[in-house]
């Protein structure tokens, strides 16, 4: 039976009015304090967490852009490209290899 009045006690709240009350609410106090804190932090994390993703899903684009653009400097660069462009306004490759040209000071 006394565990029963000890529940009943409990749940109508007769420990907040008590005499011995104040204990109870220093506690409750700090239980609610540790409560939002808890809750904060895990909103925190939550925030980071979506930020992260969202940054990963960014550096995924930017490296697909930069092979993409890696690509196509390489086949602009090629001897063959350079060649094309280069008779559209009527340019030839010439047929003896470039001197090297050496000034020497004096």
């Amino acid at each position: 039976m006394m565990m029963k009045e000890k529940l009943f006690s409990v749940l109508r709240g007769r420990f907040l009015v008590n005499d011995n009350a104040f204990k109870n609410w220093k506690m409750i106090f700090f239980l609610s304090g540790l409560a939002l804190v808890m809750i904060a932090s895990s909103h925190s994390a939550d925030r980071k967490v979506y930020r992260i993703a969202a940054l990963n899903d960014q550096v995924k684009e930017l490296r697909s852009e930069f092979v993409d653009l890696r690509a196509r400097l390489m086949k602009i660069k090629m001897e063959s490209a350079v060649v094309k462009k280069l008779k559209v306004r009527n340019f030839e490759i010439g047929q003896t290899p470039p001197e090297k040209i050496i000034v020497i000071e004096k």
